[in-house]
């Protein structure tokens, strides 16, 4: 019995510690850094008359399709490509090494997934995210997705301009192993004189909600493990605290009234994911506004810092 971790090479503590909670229990894990293919791991899918054959080699150990019991999609990566492919051949190399990985991974749809690929394809746009949220209770913010510059101008005056910007999608294939992660960022008034460019692409715009409180939720098979942060301490991290450096913000626990969390069960059990990185802000006046669910968002600063017992929970949402 063997659980496939799906991560990148640079990933050394939640996958870590995940891999320690199922030894643990007694279970092998096999760990696959997704941007180490095709360079270094070897795939290889089988399909003769009768006979299906998926098997992975990496670091000297094989794996056969028949001893995965469970899959944690923790994350995916680009694919790292050789520096000395002509350019000419690197935009065809990643696209059928994409196409070659998850035909694979498509072999092991009848085993446990946290979460599959078609349910993180589905629940990661943030347009689908806020229509479930708002129909199961939850404070939205106002939102306005389009690639209309007249919209966004009006949108931006009847916000009094008071507004941020975001894509829309959480990528399946992570842009942070390309080095193209947008934030989120408050958008000001000349920011405006360039919005024509959203013919080239729509973008999400919402309300810039007052925040007492930041809330990241690592939602775990129905348990909410809470941490708050007061962005507002850092110059970087007051839209997005993901700018901010360590040093200036620290994780404190958090609990959530009994209605919210009834509400995010609600939320994820629509969206059909086991596990999901919430972001919420806590206003000063004391609401709860939904932002998005991330279906392999981070926690591991969650367990680091406020020691909850995360990748346990998600060792045994793996072997349920």
């Amino acid at each position: 019995m063997t659980v496939l971790l799906l991560t990148h090479s640079a990933d050394y503590f939640t996958v870590d510690r995940v891999a320690e909670a199922l030894s643990r229990r007694r279970v092998r894990t096999f760990r696959l850094d997704t941007d180490r293919f095709p360079q270094q791991v070897r795939l290889s899918s089988r399909l003769d008359v009768g006979e299906l054959y998926y098997t992975v080699e990496d670091f000297g150990q094989s794996l056969l399709l028949e001893e995965v019991r469970a899959v944690w999609m923790r994350k995916i990566w680009m694919p790292k490509l050789s520096e000395h492919l002509q350019p000419q051949f690197r935009e065809a190399c990643t696209r059928e090494s994409i196409a070659a990985l998850e035909g694979f991974l498509d072999g092991l749809g009848a085993v446990r997934w946290v979460d599959s690929l078609p349910k993180i394809r589905q629940s990661g746009n943030k347009l689908y995210q806020l229509q479930v949220a708002r129909s199961v209770g939850l404070q939205i913010p106002r939102t306005l997705v389009t690639n209309d510059s007249k919209q966004v101008r009006a949108f931006f005056q009847e916000l009094e301009g008071a507004m941020i910007t975001k894509l829309l999608t959480s990528p399946l294939f992570s842009m942070e192993g390309s080095g193209s992660f947008v934030y989120t960022s408050r958008v000001r008034e000349e920011d405006l004189l360039s919005a024509e460019s959203l013919c080239h692409s729509p973008m999400v715009f919402q309300e810039d909600i007052p925040k007492k409180h930041e809330l990241r939720v690592a939602f775990v098979n129905g348990a909410c493990f809470v941490g708050a942060l007061n962005s507002i301490q850092s110059q970087a991290g007051q839209v997005d605290w993901r700018l901010a450096s360590p040093q200036e913000l620290n994780w404190e626990p958090e609990v959530l009234p009994e209605e919210i969390t009834y509400r995010l069960k609600a939320l994820m059990a629509e969206l059909g994911l086991i596990y999901g990185a919430i972001d919420l802000i806590l206003t000063p006046n004391g609401e709860y506004v939904f932002l998005e669910v991330n279906p392999s968002g981070e926690w591991g600063m969650l367990e680091r810092d406020l020691h909850y017992p995360i990748s346990e929970a998600i060792a045994q949402a793996l072997l349920l």
